[in-house]
């Protein structure tokens, strides 16, 4: 089978890390470089064996030996030159951000369609081992439910070097207000999110500069959609540290907190940090190495995943849709801090922002008002009440779920009160472990008991329905134990509360 010929649109210092995934390709051939600086797209041609070389965009285009493009250019030129492409007959991989507006990811979008032709916005994020790892440790139930995330981006001196010419076109977009930190590289921060944990919600940020250039230090919060979680990335600019890299001056991690444990990508862009690629804490940190860790294997990824879906074989990542998305995100971001107040993703998308906005925060204060559940607002009590009609046969229950290895030897004997709650009335029971057993009898307190532990009794089925902690009930005030304590404690390995 012939191979797919591709061609580079832009031949500056981001393309020395896409070429590399045409090297030794069985499926794909670097077949021409195209770049408005002859002597640029000369040097190219040699240094990369490729077949022809361009000067003139178009040119390249009309080329119909070339089955596909990699737009490698400034972010302003990408929808003009991918719907030239499209329409040419070409497939397309678009250097990410897709394009500066949404109305301008939409027309390529809508080219790509009308073409018939694949449609992909290159982003070597999520195709980076290490958070490609962290994404299926985090599928297999490593952390039990991520609820949170946090990214830590420092840049500073050193790394290779970058052409002034690359840095131009990134300072107008800023004066424009586009951050070259918080939206050309924030790009990558922003997919590298949703790849792990999914689609925002709402996001709040503070960005700022020292030098009136770099648009850090920042801040960014966001909230998780359909879910209580929540994810923060960190900015922090410093000239004079030499940040250690074989590419950009800067670097990043990443942390993801569960219900059962962390993950830490501990580098992506630099070598700050001198471990393997991933920690991982579950009571105890164990270092987890991943083959391939550098950067730049990341763009190889992402090049496999342009050819393979041009053959057929897998689905474009990110897709055009999925690019819009990440897109949205970042206009999002810096709509948030050009107006200082939290924005919901999907403003952006509506005929009526600023009503949208102002719908979406009343929802949200009346679900919170709401939240306290409808036993409540009948008068029945707090938010657990609903669980009351189901506490006593929780309790009477216990003896099921008792482990007498977790305690060896244990003999004793508690009360447990359950507070007239959700309409119940008080009931009490005598709960005895004795000769490895448990066992309960409901209508009254053991005569001489080592506790006697009270609790309102939905309180005692959010417990024992493991939506509440035992410790969190206590903090609370609603979970009162007379006697002594330190013997309750032996409850919570015995019976798994």
């Amino acid at each position: 089978m012939n191979k797919i010929r591709v061609g580079f649109a832009g031949a500056g210092r981001i393309a020395d890390v896409h070429f590399p995934g045409y090297v030794k390709n069985r499926d794909a051939v670097l077949h021409a470089v195209c770049d408005t600086d002859e002597g640029t797209a000369l040097r190219r041609k040699k240094e990369w064996g490729v077949e022809k070389h361009f000067t003139r965009y178009e040119e390249m285009l009309s080329d119909p030996a070339i089955d596909a493009v990699e737009i490698l250019t400034p972010t302003m030129l990408h929808e003009e030159m991918a719907v030239q492409a499209l329409r040419a007959g070409k497939h397309v991989a678009v250097q990410k951000p897709m394009a500066n507006s949404l109305e301008s990811a939409d027309r390529i979008i809508r080219a790509a369609e009308t073409a018939g032709k694949v449609l992909k916005v290159s982003d070597n994020y999520v195709f980076y081992p290490p958070i490609v790892a962290a994404k299926r440790m985090i599928a297999d139930g490593w952390i039990g439910t991520p609820t949170n995330l946090r990214i830590k981006l420092i840049s500073g001196a050193g790394g290779w070097t970058v052409p002034p010419s690359s840095w131009e076109w990134r300072v107008r977009e800023g004066q424009e207000g586009r951050g070259l930190q918080t939206f050309d590289h924030g790009h990558h921060l922003w997919a590298a999110a949703w790849f792990l944990m999914g689609t925002a919600e709402r996001v709040t940020a503070w960005i700022d500069s020292l030098d009136g250039v770099v648009d850090s230090p920042a801040v960014i919060m966001w909230k998780y959609r359909d879910t209580a979680a929540y994810g923060m990335c960190e900015y922090c600019h410093e000239p004079d540290l030499a940040i250690p890299s074989r590419y950009y001056a800067n670097d990043e991690w990443i942390e993801i907190t569960g219900t059962k444990g962390i993950i830490v990508v501990n580098r992506c862009t630099g070598n700050i940090k001198k471990c393997p690629a991933i920690s991982y804490f579950d009571g105890k940190w164990k270092d987890i190495s991943v083959r391939d860790d550098d950067w730049a294997e990341g763009f190889k990824g992402s090049t496999r995943n342009f050819i393979g879906a041009i053959l057929g074989r897998e689905a474009p990542s990110l897709s055009a849709r999925e690019g819009r998305e990440i897109l949205k995100f970042s206009l999002a971001v810096q709509k948030s801090n050009r107006l200082r107040r939290e924005v919901y993703i999907e403003e952006l998308d509506a005929r009526f922002p600023g009503l949208y906005a102002r719908r979406m925060i009343s929802k949200d204060i009346r679900s919170r008002i709401c939240r306290k559940g409808i036993l409540e607002r009948l008068g029945f009590g707090s938010g657990d009440s609903r669980y009351a009609v189901q506490a006593g046969g929780l309790v009477l229950g216990l003896p099921e779920r008792y482990d007498p290895g977790a305690v060896e030897g244990w003999e004793t004997a508690f009360g447990i009160r359950l507070l007239a709650d959700g309409g119940q009335p008080e009931r009490r029971y005598s709960l005895i472990i004795k000769d490895g057993k448990a066992v309960v009898t409901e209508g009254a307190i053991p005569a001489n008991p080592v506790c006697v532990m009270a609790a309102p009794a939905g309180t005692w089925g959010a417990i024992l329905l493991k939506k509440k902690k035992v410790q969190m009930a206590f903090i609370q005030g609603k979970l009162k134990i007379e006697g002594k304590a330190e013997e309750a404690l032996k409850l919570l390995p015995s019976f798994k509360f």
